[in-house]
């Protein structure tokens, strides 16, 4: 999806609310592999450099999260890190661009209920006690903006450009048992939808597509099955190791005991 130009270009116009003028979309891979388990889950993130009506260049990176699990959570900050590192070209020239973050979540916040976020920064003059206006370069290069789209929390609205843009990722109308093809129920109003949604039309309808997605499917609900058989044992070491600590606790409490008793009839002796 993310590979088209005009599908991403209305991606990221659409969550940032900014025109853009110029976009290039770099698909960055990505395999997961657990030897153990004997699997490998390739998956695609992407970057991509555009340049706003105002001439300004940013590097945004949009990374897709399926499960609440500690290793893609270490990812996102490894390659976070990583991309503040590396400079960019543009226009022949090595820059290091601002960076703008997009995360699609395949689970719950639990804390936030919205399907939609974005995490801004805001300049204050502590001594004035008032909000900066002015941009800084410096500041711009060293900090960033996050988006974050929680597909779970979609619901059904469909007025705004925001809402049709998450419309294809509501999780409903599917058609069949895998959750790989799903009946569109919006009127396909813009091109660039028309256009995303032939794209999805074609993964979910294609042989070779639908043979990788299902892979990936079972792939996944066998690692998720692997964290949380993990994460059971973990909780099951700490309550027993809170258990023999609460026991010894006890027990050197009513070892005190005896020797307080002791030196009191002792002393009245």
């Amino acid at each position: 999806m993310m590979e088209n130009e005009r599908v991403a270009k209305f991606f990221i116009e659409t969550l940032l609310e900014q025109a853009i003028e110029t976009i290039e979309v770099k698909p960055q891979e990505f395999t997961y592999t657990d030897e153990l388990a004997g699997l490998a889950v390739f998956r695609l993130d992407f970057i991509a450099t555009i340049k706003t009506e105002t001439s300004e260049y940013k590097k945004v990176l949009i990374e897709i999260q399926k499960a609440k699990n500690q290793i893609d959570l270490m990812r996102f900050r490894r390659y976070l890190g990583e991309q503040y590192k590396k400079e960019d070209k543009v226009n022949n020239e090595n820059q290091a661009l601002p960076i703008t973050t997009i995360y699609i979540l395949g689970f719950t916040l639990p804390e936030i209920e919205t399907a939609c976020i974005r995490v801004e920064r805001n300049y204050k003059d502590l001594i004035n006690k008032t909000v900066i206006e002015k941009k800084s370069d410096f500041v711009e290069k060293l900090t960033h903006d996050s988006y974050i789209v929680q597909v779970d929390r979609i619901t059904n609205r469909y007025q705004t450009s925001l809402d049709k843009l998450l419309s294809v990722f509501e999780q409903s109308n599917f058609v069949d048992d895998r959750k790989i093809t799903k009946q569109f129920s919006h009127p396909t109003d813009n091109e660039e939808l028309k256009i995303l949604t032939d794209i999805l039309h074609h993964s979910g309808s294609d042989p070779i597509e639908r043979k990788r997605i299902e892979d990936e499917q079972e792939a996944w609900r066998t690692i998720n099955a692997m964290f949380e058989d993990k994460e059971k044992a973990f909780q099951k070491a700490l309550a027993e190791s809170k258990k023999a600590l609460d026991e010894t606790k006890k027990a050197l409490d009513e070892k005190e005991r005896i020797i307080e008793e002791l030196k009191r009839k002792l002393g009245e002796q």
